[in-house]
């Protein structure tokens, strides 16, 4: 079921804000461990996942397909592989990780499982997975347009074997074949033709998580990965602070000034989170990478800036708040494809930048940004949680910005309303009495 939605004057700063915000795990590892622990041999261990509406429907996702997953302790889930089967059905809400990863492992369950999930996500992008997985011989009841809500009839077993797939609408395409593709008789080849895949980064963590469970994965040809059949390996994962979570938090420090740290930010990672610390410093902050975490620091000043943001899709949105802000204007590109994510994206922003006093335009593959004179009102976040991210670090500068839900965050982070009030240092407000979260308020203000 939805989030209630829940408008939320975000608190606007006073003064510069000095905080160590400590972050939940990393959505994607956390899925992505999820599944490899429900086909592989033997228990396995999350260590930190990250709990929230994503990674419950995925955990739900698996019992539903017969797999033992533990979530009481939040520090540590445990997964019990057992034979999958259906009848099943899986709620995939609004997560494309959960729409997209789990078809094929339902192709390896005995029975059939339905797939369906909010009325938003019947329009994320699904036909080529569908249409892959139907050439390795799965059987798929699917609407023309291959979205959900499908029907997977699993035979206990797929065969496998190669498939080229069209995956520029979203790397998760490639990822839920390959994260199952060890299980296939013959494993599986798949061949990108296309433009070219956004979010690789996203990818690279699906081929390193697969190897350290034992998966023998060739991606030395690009647009092309082979995953040779084989059983996984139960293991212990530890799962990263999601860094594409930290974008509203650091951004926070280049808007209000002062410093913000990150504990427990990796040397090395896969996340595409990891570029924030050059995007944030190419766009006037300083960043600091010591054994305490990441520290990001406000010079007093925004840049704009030209970027194409292919490979950190999940960042563009508290970017586009930032280049709302900044000393000049900004460029992204790189990113047509998130009209496909939780809602229209580049279209969502256009709308509320400009509703604000921004003059935005929207590019055939991203968003050209003036900055303006902002003005307070309201926010439309379109149920998308990284929209209300991006309105929460507007609100730091911009007072009186009301966002007409902030309970969507829950999807990938429940905690994020107490962590940015108590970061910012006082608690946000409530709507006033008649407030109307279709009109746009008035009053001037930079």
């Amino acid at each position: 079921m939805a989030t209630v939605p829940v408008p939320w004057t975000a608190p606007t700063a006073s003064g510069p804000v000095n905080a160590t915000v400590r972050l939940p795990g990393s959505k994607s590892m956390t899925a992505r461990a999820l599944v490899l622990a429900a086909i592989s041999v033997g228990t396995s261990t999350l260590y930190h996942p990250l709990r929230a509406r994503d990674t419950e429907l995925m955990a739900g996702g698996l019992r539903a397909l017969g797999t033992h997953v533990s979530t009481v302790d939040d520090a540590r889930w445990l997964v019990r592989p057992r034979p999958l089967a259906g009848p099943a059905h899986v709620d995939a809400g609004l997560a494309g990780t959960v729409m997209r990863f789990l078809p094929a492992v339902a192709g390896l369950a005995d029975g059939p499982v339905s797939f369906d999930g909010d009325t938003r996500a019947r329009a994320r992008p699904l036909l080529p997975l569908v249409s892959a997985l139907r050439k390795v011989g799965v059987r798929i009841d699917a609407a023309p347009s291959g979205g959900l809500p499908i029907t997977v009839h699993g035979a206990g077993r797929v065969a496998g074997g190669e498939v080229t797939i069209d995956a520029s609408a979203s790397s998760q395409l490639i990822s839920g074949l390959l994260l199952a593709a060890a299980d296939f008789d013959h494993g599986m080849v798949v061949r990108h033709e296309g433009p070219p895949v956004p979010a690789g980064q996203q990818l690279r963590m699906t081929v390193r998580m697969l190897r350290s469970a034992g998966a023998a994965v060739d991606n030395s040809t690009p647009n092309v990965w082979t995953v040779a059949p084989g059983r996984l390996s139960g293991r212990g994962w530890d799962i990263e602070p999601d860094l594409s979570a930290a974008a509203p938090f650091l951004a926070a420090a280049l808007v209000a000034g002062g410093s913000v740290t990150i504990p427990g930010w990796p040397v090395a990672t896969a996340q595409p989170g990891a570029k924030l610390r050059r995007l944030l410093t190419e766009m006037g902050g300083r960043s600091t990478l010591s054994t305490e975490g990441l520290t990001v620091r406000g010079t007093g000043q925004i840049h704009g800036l030209d970027a194409d943001l292919s490979d950190v899709t999940e960042l563009t949105m508290v970017l586009a708040a930032l280049a709302a802000l900044a000393d000049s204007p900004s460029r992204f590109t790189g990113i047509a494809h998130v009209w496909g994510h939780e809602t229209d994206r580049l279209g969502a922003l256009a709308r509320e930048l400009n509703g604000l006093g921004a003059e935005v335009s929207e590019l055939p593959d991203g968003l050209a940004i003036k900055p303006g004179r902002l003005r307070g009102g309201t926010f439309q976040t379109y149920d998308d949680h990284r929209l209300a991210h991006a309105a929460a670090v507007l609100g730091l500068a911009v007072p009186g910005l009301r966002l007409t839900d902030v309970a969507c965050t829950a999807k990938t982070m429940p905690s994020f309303r107490a962590l940015w009030e108590s970061m910012v240092g006082r608690p946000g407000t409530q709507p006033e009495p008649g407030f109307d979260p279709g009109e746009h308020g008035r009053g001037d203000r930079r």
